[in-house]
């Protein structure tokens, strides 16, 4: 081989290892630049799926606190029934009591002070006998009906209009406040 044909060799070597080491750099710098975007694009995920999992979580415990709220405000309502219930057991019992026939004439004057020009009032049938003197004194007609319960109906001239005034109906139209009383005293 001749010298030029050794020149020639030596630069088309120079050449050769010059574009394969410049390959190599650019392949080194596209594998570096991929490597760094798959990060990037690995750390964007992972804060998605962070993000995701927090948002899940914070829905779930949102759902679990309202589904506990949701059973306390339900166990609430039922005690509260439960003593409404109570209190009505209560009013029923109220007419063994000695003191039931002064309470049912209180309800009566009650009622008759509230309609002027009363004729007539009426009673539970099981309630006649201590109304009995009070309705004569009073002047008043004595009836019986079975829907009035723990108290009096008065009526009016005419028997159109009348005034009830029983325990089971101020307990109806008290109820909303002692309700609020009842959870008050029961959970502060």
């Amino acid at each position: 081989m001749s010298k030029l044909e050794t020149i020639l060799q030596e630069e088309a070597l120079r050449e050769i290892n010059a574009i394969l080491a410049e390959g190599e750099a650019k392949a080194q710098a596209l594998l570096e630049e991929a490597k760094a975007k798959a990060e990037r694009i690995k750390a964007g995920a992972e804060r998605r799926l962070e993000a995701e999992k927090r948002a899940a979580l914070t829905r779930a415990k949102s759902a679990a606190e309202l589904k506990v709220t949701t059973a306390r405000m339900r166990a609430r309502g039922e005690v509260v029934a439960r003593v409404r219930e109570e209190a009505g057991r209560c009013l029923a019992e109220l007419r063994r009591d000695p003191a039931y026939p002064e309470v049912l004439r209180k309800l009566a004057e009650e009622a008759l002070q509230a309609v002027p020009g009363a004729e007539a009032v009426a009673v539970h049938p099981d309630d006649r006998g201590p109304l009995e003197a009070w309705a004569k004194e009073k002047g008043l007609a004595l009836k019986t009906e079975e829907a009035v319960a723990l108290g009096v109906r008065v009526y009016a001239a005419g028997g159109t209009t009348y005034v009830e005034n029983t325990l089971p109906g101020r307990l109806e139209r008290a109820w909303d406040a002692l309700a609020a009383e009842v959870a008050a005293i029961l959970w502060g």
